[in-house]
């Protein structure tokens, strides 16, 4: 089974080289790597061609302008040739060499997506944990509650996309939350919960980053469940603020 994992980059020099550097280190050898640059002026394309040949050819990228995050994961979906695809994002890294040898492993002939658990840090302290997200108490019908699984640990099927579709230009914010709402709630595609610390990831993500984008955030989910014809309000959707401070206070590691 041929992993695709995709990297989307924007004058990401301080964190990109983490990025790479486990990929590299993962056990798993049958990986395509698809990094997707928005046109970076700080350096990280000679970060990146600093890596390329250590790839020994399953680094492929392209650096043009996009419009958006979104729309650079898709570029990256397209580009990507392997049975299953993953995002990794540029100021994030796998927590451990071993997460995509353990994926492979789980991923049943009938299973079109897999998930695990993710961990938040703070940028000047890479081994605390300030918030575990699990994604083993998630069910579809938690949607409605502005909750999914975590998207750093979706591996879907190509297949999978080609069938239901990309991320929704639409968003800003919230085209991850509505494809997984989508495949999993409205498609209920077969999925399947797995113990593994997936993703390290640094805080300040474009959903959390501020008020502003955190009130953006909570509009576009609200407009994804009206389009997927999910029944919820505002007050439904904000639940999962609350999931988030339990996830900060009681389930740390």
């Amino acid at each position: 089974m041929k992993i695709s994992i995709i990297t989307v980059t924007y004058n990401s020099t301080t964190t990109i080289e983490d990025t790479i550097k486990s990929v590299l280190r993962q056990t798993y050898n049958d990986i395509e790597y698809i990094i997707v640059d928005g046109g970076s002026t700080d350096g990280t394309l000679d970060i990146i061609r600093k890596y390329e040949v250590v790839f020994s050819g399953k680094l492929n990228w392209i650096s043009e302008k996009d419009h958006g995050i979104y729309d650079a994961m898709n570029k990256g979906v397209r580009m990507a040739t392997g049975d299953v695809v993953g995002i990794l994002n540029s100021d994030d890294f796998f927590t451990s060499d071993t997460v995509i040898e353990r994926l492979v492993k789980e991923f049943d002939d009938d299973v079109e997506a897999i998930y695990g658990d993710v961990h938040f840090v703070k940028n000047d302290n890479l081994n605390k944990c300030v918030r575990y997200y699990s994604g083993k108490i998630f069910r579809p019908w938690m949607v409605k509650y502005g909750f999914i699984a975590p998207h750093p640990s979706f591996y879907i099927r190509k297949s999978t996309y080609q069938k239901y579709g990309l991320y929704s230009p639409y968003y800003k914010i919230s085209a991850d939350y509505e494809l997984i709402a989508r495949l999993c709630y409205k498609y209920q595609i077969k999925t399947k919960y797995i113990n593994v610390d997936f993703v390290t990831m640094r805080m300040g993500g474009a959903s959390t980053r501020n008020f502003h984008n955190r009130m953006l955030g909570l509009k576009e989910d609200i407009v994804a469940c009206r389009q997927l014809d999910i029944k919820t309000n505002k007050y439904k959707i904000s639940l999962k603020y609350l999931i988030k401070i339990f996830e900060s206070i009681f389930i740390r590691r």
